[in-house]
């Protein structure tokens, strides 16, 4: 017997208003045409996103693809060395990154940063180093920061906490843990950026942290090209598709999922200083 075919409805089909953001995608690397950007974002619009954020991962990448938005100004910039690319980090790219913040009025948050045990251990050492050099300059800057954290979650907080960093602006990137690590996070004052894994029927552990959380810390992300919600896993993910994200967080928090959209919006707003 074949399976049922999946059902793909519109992201316009839920009717959400203009007033979403997207906090947190990756629409400069090769999983988008430079010449398919304009359409990409074209059905966030009308899917109800009002701001974008594209992640640069690194300057070299900023400088090379910051020009592929130039006539978009709904997409706001974040750039930051990822860490499973500590070990091939130039000399000098937190210093190039910090001259570009100072140039770039919309570069708004440093990121994505953190540690990533889960490729490659071996570097930690050298991925604690930088983040802790990145979360300086976010200091010196006073910018938001978007934290990167897989299988390192003891150790991100730990440095978070002796650079002082609680009570400062902070989010975790794509979280995916569950309540415990929400509420570590969220006690410091930080924001959770909830992704399209939320809607798996199979994550009641995440299900279980997002009912939990305190909306004033919530923002929504795709991490486009990752990551796709259902009823869309199994394809590439797009800015357009949040909206599920949003339909399932809205369930979870027993809201109506218009007021979901506009709340993680605003929050995203403030923390962005859109």
């Amino acid at each position: 017997m074949s399976k049922k075919k999946a059902e793909r409805p519109d992201p316009t089909s839920l009717g959400l208003a203009r007033v979403g953001v997207e906090s947190h995608a990756h629409l400069d690397g090769e999983d988008f045409s430079p010449e398919e950007l304009g359409d990409v974002l074209d059905r966030a619009a009308a899917a109800g996103l009002a701001q974008v954020g594209n992640v640069f991962l690194g300057p070299a990448a900023y400088q090379a693809n910051r020009g592929l938005f130039a006539n978009r100004p709904e997409v706001f910039f974040l750039m930051g060395i990822h860490p499973c690319d500590a070990a091939k980090a130039p000399a000098g790219a937190v210093a190039a990154m910090e001259a570009a913040f100072r140039a770039d009025p919309n570069l708004r948050a440093v990121g994505e940063i953190g540690l990533d045990y889960h490729w490659d251990a071996t570097t930690a050492e050298l991925q604690k180093a930088l983040f802790r050099d990145q979360l300086a300059l976010a200091r010196e800057r006073n910018l938001p920061v978007a934290v990167h954290s897989r299988e390192a979650e003891a150790d991100t907080l730990a440095i978070l906490d002796d650079l002082g960093f609680p009570g400062r602006p902070l989010v975790w990137h794509c979280f995916g843990g569950d309540a415990a690590l929400a509420r570590e996070i969220t006690s410091r004052g930080y924001h959770i950026s909830i992704p399209g894994p939320v809607t798996y029927r199979k994550n009641t552990a995440l299900a279980e942290a997002v009912a939990g959380l305190d909306t004033a810390r919530l923002l929504l992300e795709t991490d486009a090209p990752y990551l796709t919600p259902e009823p869309w896993r199994g394809k590439r993910n797009e800015p357009a598709l949040i909206v599920f994200t949003a339909r399932r967080v809205a369930e979870l928090l027993d809201l109506p999922v218009a007021d979901l959209w506009q709340l993680a919006g605003d929050n995203a707003r403030a923390f962005f200083r859109l």
